[in-house]
């Protein structure tokens, strides 16, 4: 395993980077400003459009795709470094450069499982950054951790599907610009294969039967990140047949599919929350005075700082690791990796942010600091595709095989 970077990498990275300095940092202010101006929360700021302009100017646009058909034709080893950079301003910079979830996810499965008709409608806009997306499988009424508890109906009548059920925390759903939802549902509510039950379908969000509620809060507040979260009501909402992905009954394993990449990218973007975390905590210990020294005398700063750099760099060699085995050997090959760091990066980066904020006194959970926001969006990743403790349990019965 060589994880050096290689010259595309480095030539992305400086670019990336000085992007970053020049650009993305200073519009978080900005950004936040413009929000508070516009009609609704959920528009965009112009500054965003700006900010995705310039980004592709710089060929710095949809890097998170491997081929060379639609993306930038990293490897995911190259895409790694690029996306933690990425992850130091979760709210601009995944956006900015056309690799934000929910859209990543499902540009990889139109690119993956669409036909030509459905990339032609929705892929190529997706992929211009013209029109947002999002992804409808979590429901308020069954534990949605395990897949196939959904109870989302998609029926057959004649050349259409008739949809019904109700879907919340379907993040991009509140921002005007998402004009397309992939809805996960069962076409086969009664099959003898529980991961044949499901299916995909594309429905647009001006069909007449969907209805977007309300907006779901984050620890008491309004994430705009992704264009927030919300609860959707699927009431009888009637789609062409021509708009089911795939085929009938390929809906879990087309979420598999689409999960492991997004995992990664989730845990990659986490590495980078966790460096601007130590930065900010270390520009803090060197310019406040408590008790009588400097933050960055006391002893306890010391094993904060010093924690969170070890545990940094233990967490991304095997998040490379994976990026690695996912190149060489495929999403298969590499799912014992992909679950291990789905569980130890969010927790670990929680842990550290959660130092920083301490750090931080009251200014830490203020809106001055981007420390909360980045709490809650580590701490919502230990639930968000698949909670930890899924990811546990499969882990834990593939070491238990080998001794059986």
């Amino acid at each position: 395993m060589d994880f050096a970077f290689d010259a595309r990498t480095e030539e992305l990275r400086a670019k990336l980077l000085a992007f970053m300095d020049e650009y993305v940092y200073p519009a978080e202010a900005v950004a936040e400003e413009q929000r508070a101006l516009l009609a609704s929360p959920w528009d965009t700021p112009a500054v965003v459009e700006e900010l995705k302009a310039e980004a592709r100017r710089q060929g710095l646009w949809n890097l998170f795709l491997p081929g060379t058909e639609y993306g930038a034709g990293l490897t995911n080893l190259q895409y790694a470094p690029l996306a933690e950079i990425t992850g130091r301003s979760p709210q601009l910079a995944p956006t900015a450069l056309n690799c934000a979830a929910p859209d990543t996810g499902n540009m990889e499965v139109l690119t993956q499982f669409g036909d030509e008709q459905q990339k032609k409608q929705w892929l190529e806009p997706l992929l211009a950054g013209e029109i947002r997306s999002a992804f409808a499988m979590t429901e308020p009424e069954v534990a949605s951790s395990d897949a196939t508890n959904i109870t989302t109906h998609i029926e057959r009548d004649g050349d259409e599907y008739v949809i019904t059920g109700r879907k919340w925390y379907i993040s991009g759903a509140m921002n005007p610009d998402c004009k397309i939802f992939i809805v996960m549902g069962k076409t086969d509510p009664d099959g003898s294969d529980i991961r044949r039950q499901q299916s995909m379908i594309l429905v647009s969000r001006d069909t007449p039967g969907v209805t977007v509620e309300r907006a779901m809060q984050v620890f008491g507040y309004e994430d705009h990140s992704h264009g927030g979260h919300a609860e959707v009501v699927f009431d009888h909402a009637r789609v062409p047949v021509s708009n089911l992905i795939g085929e009938e009954g390929g809906g879990f394993a087309i979420a598999q599919a689409r999960l492991g990449p997004g995992r990664i990218h989730h845990c990659m973007r986490l590495i980078g929350m966790a460096e601007r975390a130590i930065e900010l905590m270390c520009r803090r210990a060197v310019s406040r005075s408590a008790f009588g020294k400097a933050l960055a005398q006391q002893g306890v700063v010391h094993n904060w700082i010093a924690d969170a750099r070890v545990t940094v760099e233990q967490l991304r060699l095997l998040v490379l690791k994976t990026a690695w085995l996912m190149d060489t050997v495929g999403n298969r090959g590499a799912h014992a990796e992909i679950q291990a760091i789905k569980i130890a990066t969010p927790r670990a980066v929680v842990d550290i942010i959660d130092r920083a904020i301490q750090l931080h006194g009251a200014g830490g959970v203020s809106q001055d600091f981007p420390l909360a926001e980045l709490y809650a969006a580590a701490r919502t990743l230990m639930i968000a595709d698949g909670p930890d403790e899924v990811h546990q349990r499969s882990l834990a019965r593939r070491e238990l095989k080998k001794y059986v």
